[in-house]
């Protein structure tokens, strides 16, 4: 049985996912919430993003479940002697990629799908010394004939992976229809319905996005089966082994440094808005001198600290992961307390509108307490400016770390990152020949990543934001009678027949104004319905 090692950033995901699981349940009992989370399922790309970076999320979860091996006893130990562990801890990620190329170094760079290093050494042939390219260690070690082989068997590999990626791609898109035939009563229906689109979720968009990654997964893991398939770095470690590593890096540090910075910036900025005055100054002197000092100089003094700390205390940490953890959750803690003036100021500009309207007011003339008004109304109405800065600021972060790994004052050297292998590959362009794939590699990941989580945080600002969704194409499904609604409801009618604009008449030649909106407040832009749209569509919380 191995021991379970708990690192500080792996209870800290933990907990972010049942807070999102929390949330999940919640909008499923809100109505207003579920409303506005089924326009976010409308947009194809924003459902697309989704997949991908559910997929980064679940590599993510792997790679986060740390544990040691339990040594086999010594020859003559005694039974009852207590159990020895590897020193150094593992993850389940770890263990899934155990047998395959993607763990088993080698000496220096080698080019993806070789199986000869990149660089020449001096060999002894037959007792002579021959300068030549030796064979690789892993990569393509079943293989006499490197120069009749290889191809065929890149082509065979490649083939077999494309194939396994194909078939769960079916799989899924069997299951998908599974699950709504048994929402509608026919799998016919339902699979044609998902072919076409007439889904209210964008169920084939999703589909065709994981497909998408299961071609490209299955081809790279079968190439992975006996060649290095993105090749190695300077030190002969695998180059799509450390990207898959550095995912989980890239999600802690965006996701647990938006959560730093959220305390401080809810509490100054409701509090500079409610009570303006002296409070406000206060809270503007602060940002603003924190605002005014250099953020990468701030960041480096904090790390520099941080680190003397660390290596003034070797005795706090029994493995080197616990080491390099506890680096990487100081860095985001130190990230979000320095950053959060930004968010500070908007939700300071929001206090300050909501405190004059008219259900504060009321509150504050029954005599509730200030405290009691920010949490009960003020703070339920600045919450999609948080969910919209917490989105946007993820991609933002992700760079961030990036360029503070190229500066050397990001993450331990020992623990995977994009920024580490970026900034490893500084010198690697300017050889001859050029050494690309390290970089190629980091760089493709990232744009992955990050491109996923703007496309996601368009759409959640776009559903959440009252100003900018009512200039968004109303999309309209007309209900047929015998469907049902919810996450597998089905629309009689394609998604591009459903699309209606501002000023013209509905599918069914109605009036502009809808069954919803029957005085057709929402497409004249009555002013007083818009001062009344709360943040999640469903009027303020009062």
């Amino acid at each position: 049985m191995p021991k379970f090692v708990l690192l500080w950033t792996d209870v800290a995901l933990y907990l972010i996912v049942l807070a999102v699981l929390a949330y999940a349940w919640r909008v499923r009992r809100t109505p207003t919430l579920r409303a506005t989370w089924a326009r976010v399922a409308h947009d194809g790309p924003a459902m697309c993003a989704a997949v991908i970076l559910a997929v980064f999320a679940v590599i993510g979860l792997l790679d986060s479940v740390h544990f040691r091996p339990r040594l086999p006893p010594l020859p003559g130990a005694a039974a009852d002697a207590p159990p020895a562990y590897a020193p150094a801890a593992r993850s389940l990620l770890d263990t899934l990629l155990r047998g395959t190329v993607l763990t088993e170094p080698e000496k220096t760079y080698s080019a993806p799908l070789r199986a000869h290093q990149f660089t020449k050494e001096t060999m002894l042939v037959d007792g002579k010394p021959v300068r030549d390219f030796p064979r690789l260690r892993a990569g393509g070690a079943h293989l006499r004939d490197t120069a009749t082989e290889r191809l065929p068997d890149v082509l065979r590999r490649g083939g077999l992976g494309l194939l396994a990626g194909a078939a769960v791609a079916v799989v899924a898109g069997l299951l998908l229809a599974a699950a709504l035939a048994r929402a509608h009563g026919e799998w016919r229906q339902a699979l044609r319905d998902v072919l076409q689109g007439h889904t209210d979720v964008r169920w084939r968009a999703m589909w065709i996005t994981f497909a998408g990654l299961a071609l490209v997964a299955g081809l790279l893991g079968g190439w992975a089966s006996g060649y290095h398939a993105l090749g190695t770095d300077r030190t002969g470690n695998d180059v799509l082994w450390q990207a898959l590593k550095s995912i989980r890096t890239a999600l802690v540090i965006g996701s647990l440094t938006t959560l730093a910075m959220l305390p401080p910036a809810i509490v100054f900025g409701i509090a500079a808005g409610y009570f303006k005055g002296k409070v406000d100054d206060a809270i503007q002197y602060l940002y603003t001198t924190l605002t005014s000092i250099p953020g990468v100089l701030l960041v480096a003094a904090c790390v520099l600290m941080m680190q003397v700390y660390i290596d003034n205390n070797p005795a706090l940490f029994d493995t080197s992961a616990a080491r390099a953890d506890l680096r990487l959750f100081l860095l985001c803690m130190i990230l979000g307390l320095t950053g959060w003036a930004g968010l500070c100021r908007l939700l300071r500009a929001e206090a300050l509108k909501l405190r004059e309207l008219e259900f504060v007011q009321a509150a504050r003339a029954f005599g509730v307490s200030d405290w009691s008004i920010m949490r009960r109304h003020l703070l339920p109405n600045v919450m999609h400016i948080v969910l919209i800065t917490v989105v946007l600021e993820f991609s933002g972060l992700v760079l961030y770390e990036a360029v503070l790994s190229y500066l050397g004052i990001g993450v331990d050297p020992s623990m995977n990152s994009f920024g580490s292998m970026i900034n490893g590959a500084r010198l690697e362009m300017s050889m001859d020949p050029m050494i690309y794939w390290n970089l190629g590699t980091a760089f493709a990941f990232m744009l992955a990543l990050v491109l996923a989580a703007n496309l996601f945080a368009d759409a959640v600002r776009a559903a959440f934001d009252p100003r900018t969704r009512r200039f968004r194409p109303r999309r309209r499904a007309l209900a047929a009678p015998g469907l049902v609604s919810g996450v597998f409801a089905v629309s009689p009618v394609p998604a591009e027949a459903r699309e209606t604009s501002r000023e013209g008449e509905g599918p069914d030649g109605s009036p502009p104004g809808d069954d919803d909106d029957p005085d057709g407040a929402s497409l004249r832009g009555d002013s007083r319905r818009d001062s009344r749209d709360g943040p999640e569509g469903g009027g303020r919380h009062e």
